[in-house]
């Protein structure tokens, strides 16, 4: 992705070029830069939330206030995590503590 270094809108590639939208700027195309940048389909580990069956949340603190839709029990492990962007409240999963259902809350 480009940016005009006249007025900052993003730019669109034609050809060899980039294009500003706005005004018009043109800039010649670097492919030897754009072969530097790499996209990947897989997330890292650290991205990656704890929903899979097996992971444990037995040793994360305890939640009293909440209930477990499958078994009415009122207590579970809890972890918190940022799934959205940084200006968006966490997200508290839940797994209960007598039978195991996981879910998840959005504050």
């Amino acid at each position: 992705m480009e940016f005009c270094p006249d007025c900052g809108s993003m730019m669109k590639a034609e050809g060899e070029q980039w294009v500003c939208g706005s005004c018009g700027e043109r800039v010649v195309r670097d492919r030897e830069a754009e072969s530097a940048f790499v996209s990947i389909e897989e997330q890292s580990g650290d991205e990656l939330i704890e929903t899979e069956e097996g992971a444990e949340f037995e040793g994360k603190p305890t939640a009293r206030d909440v209930t477990c839709e499958e078994c009415g029990n009122e207590e579970a492990w809890y972890t918190i995590k940022q799934t959205g962007s940084a200006d968006e409240p966490p997200t508290r999963f839940f797994k209960c503590k007598e039978c195991g259902y996981r879910w998840r809350e959005y504050n």
